[in-house]
């Protein structure tokens, strides 16, 4: 299991972090930096102290002062576990990179896990499972599927996506990155088998064996689609299906990095990773996969099919895929 060190182990520099904490809740942001700096000359090697430093004058818009502050965080921080370099990339000072941002995400999933579900389902209004769901029955219908052989759920977290697939697969794997999330799940006797580990990783060891992948919120902290996709294709078996949900945005860009330090994609350069992956597109739907401070979080499903062997059958599912739902 990941985590972050959030004491100093000095008493005086706790306090003072302490201060700054309640002096931000207050929305006194440069006295809460000031003082977190104070702390800071006590215990200069405090990685979560500059990552607080940081936060606290990003948020006061010293722009400067928290990519100064990142920066001793990310010289700290060799294993990436407070995200500095997601940070620093979100305001242009470092490359985001492609690839997932691997001990910031477990790290992050694994002090989440006890209150995933209250958070993200009770408070978010959160309904990916579900509809990402709809959408697969919907296509084994279309397709004459009557259940799955092997599912493999992708950053499985607490099993709100087994869930919903457990009676379509006939057995049923869990991977995620996080050790606490599948401590979760794990209560819960959802899936046939549970792993802890990166995607990618996962899926580069994998034989053509799955007949269903899913990955609900999964993707958004990935990046660029291409390194996932062309790992998961070749995990599928001929006739598999993929499902999927992506954060999504209306720029030219293939994909950016939010202030959430989450990547929303393009829905252009998103069609365009599936096919190139070398899968059919079932199914891409524009949708609100929760909200944040009242706000709405735009995304995309989508449901995708790996070309099957007999050519005729191929042709049948072709052209299934419909425009961008409003």
């Amino acid at each position: 299991m990941t985590t972050a060190s959030y004491s100093s182990g000095d008493v005086i520099a706790d306090r003072r972090a302490g201060y700054a904490r309640l002096l931000a809740a207050d929305g006194e942001l440069l006295a809460a930096a000031d003082l977190m700096q104070q702390a800071l000359e006590l215990v200069p090697n405090w990685a979560a102290g500059w990552d607080l430093l940081g936060d606290y004058h990003d948020k006061s818009g010293d722009v400067a002062g928290a990519i100064a502050a990142w920066r001793h965080l990310e010289a700290l921080d060799d294993a990436g576990v407070f995200g500095a370099r997601l940070k620093l990339a979100l305001h242009g000072a470092s490359p985001a990179g492609e690839g997932t941002a691997v001990s910031y995400v477990e790290a992050l999933f694994d002090q989440y896990a006890p209150k995933f579900e209250n958070s993200l389902v009770g408070k978010l209004g959160y309904r990916v499972p579900e509809m990402l769901d709809d959408l697969v029955a919907e296509e084994m219908g279309r397709l004459g599927i009557a259940q799955f052989e092997r599912g493999l759920d992708l950053g499985c977290g607490t099993g709100l996506m087994g869930q919903r697939l457990r009676g379509k697969v006939a057995y049923l794997e869990g991977i995620d990155i996080s050790a606490a999330m599948i401590a979760e799940t794990a209560r819960k006797g959802i899936y046939d088998r549970l792993d802890k580990a990166e995607l990618v990783a996962a899926l580069n060891g994998r034989r053509a064996d799955a007949d269903l992948v899913t990955a609900a919120d999964v993707f958004i902290y990935c990046g660029a689609l291409q390194p996932v996709l062309a790992a998961l294709v070749p995990a599928l078996r001929p006739g598999g299906v993929v499902a999927f949900s992506l954060e999504a945005h209306d720029g030219e860009e293939a994909v950016f990095l939010r202030p959430s330090l989450r990547y929303a994609h393009g829905p252009s350069a998103t069609r365009d990773a599936v096919v190139v992956a070398g899968l059919e597109l079932l199914r891409f739907e524009a949708v609100v996969l929760r909200f944040d401070r009242g706000a709405p979080i735009n995304g995309l499903l989508v449901v995708a099919r790996k070309p099957p062997l007999d050519v005729h059958a191929a042709n049948d599912g072709a052209g299934a895929g419909g425009d961008v739902a409003a």
